[in-house]
């Protein structure tokens, strides 16, 4: 018998590959990135971390009312999940200032429409669409983390001669947090029964997978 995991990685599997297949994104996992585009990256990512716990918060207290609490286990794993991501945004900021951007640059940059349309397409389907599409904005974030984080960290490393996991803090530590956390994503996944949360996931992951796409290939 198939699992919603196992369902939601081949309903998507075309939205991955769509990804992973990009040629700004084959280049720069295989060659890294200039400076100035690296730079550029890291100010869109600081914006789409910030957002993170933000998006799961709002999905969460949506999950459920005293006395008819199905999705408890769900609303539990986003109360962990977000306690773990606390402050990460920071990494960011630091891996900025080890290139050379100042963490003031950072928090008064503008994001991209590419940006501002992830992020705002997770707060409202949070909202409108299905506190559950949160997890397919998890999946789709720690897929291109665990997957294609180490590469792209140890790329980025050699092309601009940064030592240890100074200026990739973030990208670098990611890669092996989130092979973990996909591990436990998986058994969230499966407990979505309902035919709604579950359409709402893969929507989600669709779009995600999308606009981080647009994301990378716009710096």
């Amino acid at each position: 018998m198939s699992t919603f995991f196992a369902d939601l990685v081949g309903r998507t599997d075309e939205d991955r590959r769509a990804f992973e297949t990009h040629p700004v994104v084959l280049d720069a996992v295989a060659h890294g990135m200039p400076l100035q585009r690296y730079r550029a990256l890291l100010l869109e990512l600081y914006h789409v971390v910030w957002h993170f716990n933000p998006v799961s918060a709002a999905a969460a207290s949506r999950m459920g009312q005293p006395g008819h609490d199905a999705l408890q286990p769900i609303r539990h794993f986003l109360y962990e999940h977000m306690h773990e991501e606390s402050g990460h945004e920071t990494w960011v900021l630091n891996d900025l200032e080890a290139i050379g951007v100042p963490g003031s640059d950072a928090r008064a940059h503008s994001p991209s429409l590419n940006t501002l349309s992830l992020v705002g397409y997770n707060y409202w389907a949070a909202d409108r669409r299905h506190p559950c599409s949160v997890l397919g904005m998890l999946y789709t974030l720690e897929v291109v983390a665990s997957v294609y984080g180490g590469p792209f960290a140890a790329a980025i490393r050699e092309s601009l001669l940064l030592e240890g996991d100074r200026g990739v803090s973030f990208i670098d530590s990611h890669a092996t947090l989130d092979a973990q956390h996909m591990a436990e994503l998986r058994q969230v996944l499966n407990q979505v029964r309902d035919e709604a949360a579950q359409a709402a996931i893969v929507e989600s992951v669709r779009v995600n997978f999308h606009h981080f796409t647009r994301i990378v290939e716009g710096v």
